[in-house]
């Protein structure tokens, strides 16, 4: 009796504690439908009235939200290929290529983790300015297409292979690029799939650098155009929160659906055996 009253007890604060981290998501949709006066309602008003659909009516005719999404969405797509190409490549040489320093040149690999993007921001602008790449693509993507975490995550990942595999492998004549590809990649799908939706939701979320190097409104991303909502005379918190929902929507979806394999990837290793 006291084992099961404890579970209970466990149990109902974690459903608190869930419902408390949930309620902002809740009240963000739920707001979509609310009209303007009850959005402005104090203490906030949880559920709407009906179904108030001249939000979202408003929000597609003040800004052009899906140019948004698009350019968000290409960002994104675009950092998430570089970051797993060039992590597994990077991630397959410290594992598998034996090489002077190997341990020594990782080590330095990874220090660069522990430099804040702030120390970085302006010497990236700069070179991005020199190079004619403000309000492009280039200049949104390419300085993310490479990052110490995902080599470190993928490396950690391919440690765990099998090393019989790879001397198999050798004995057969198959070399590294064969290897990489026909073996290592296949086994390695679930540490793919989590830095992939992990480098994407990051992607999706940036603000700074494309409010930085952007002007135009044809290249502003997501979370810029909901600022965009946002006026000197007022503030409309049902179209801001309308915005926002839309915005959720497609990094939500991901995030359900590659959420198995952001779990299985992120506890690979976490236990022996």
């Amino acid at each position: 009796m006291k084992r099961a009253s404890n579970l209970t007890l466990y149990y109902l604060l974690l459903a608190a504690a869930g419902a408390v981290m949930i309620y902002p998501l809740l009240y963000t949709f739920l707001a979509v439908f609310m009209t303007p006066d009850e959005a402005m309602m104090y203490p906030p008003k949880l559920l709407p009235s009906g179904l108030y659909l001249e939000n979202i009516q408003k929000v597609l005719a003040l800004i052009p939200v899906f140019r948004f999404i698009s350019n968000s969405f290409t960002i994104a797509a675009l950092i998430t290929i570089g970051q797993v190409v060039t992590g597994a490549m990077a991630a397959y040489a410290f594992a598998y290529v034996s090489f002077r320093y190997k341990s020594f040149w990782f080590a330095l690999f990874l220090s660069t983790m522990m430099i804040p993007w702030e120390v970085t921001i302006i010497p990236n602008y700069l070179t991005v300015k020199k190079w004619g790449w403000l309000d492009s693509y280039q200049g949104l993507t390419i300085p993310f297409l490479a990052s110490a975490f995902g080599v470190f995550l993928l490396r950690q990942f391919f440690l765990q292979l099998p090393r019989e595999l790879f001397e198999a492998a050798r004995m057969d004549g198959c070399g590294h690029i064969r290897h990489f590809l026909r073996i290592v990649l296949p086994l390695s799908r679930p540490a793919l799939a989590t830095l992939s939706v992990y480098v994407f939701l990051q992607s999706w979320n940036m603000y700074l650098w494309p409010l930085l190097i952007t002007n135009s409104t044809e290249m502003r991303t997501v979370q810029i155009g909901i600022g965009m909502l946002q006026f000197e005379e007022f503030t409309s918190w049902n179209l801001v929160l309308s915005g926002v929902a839309i915005v959720l929507l497609p990094s939500l979806l991901l995030l359900i659906l590659g959420l198995k394999q952001l779990v299985r990837g992120i506890t690979a290793g976490a236990v022996k055996g």
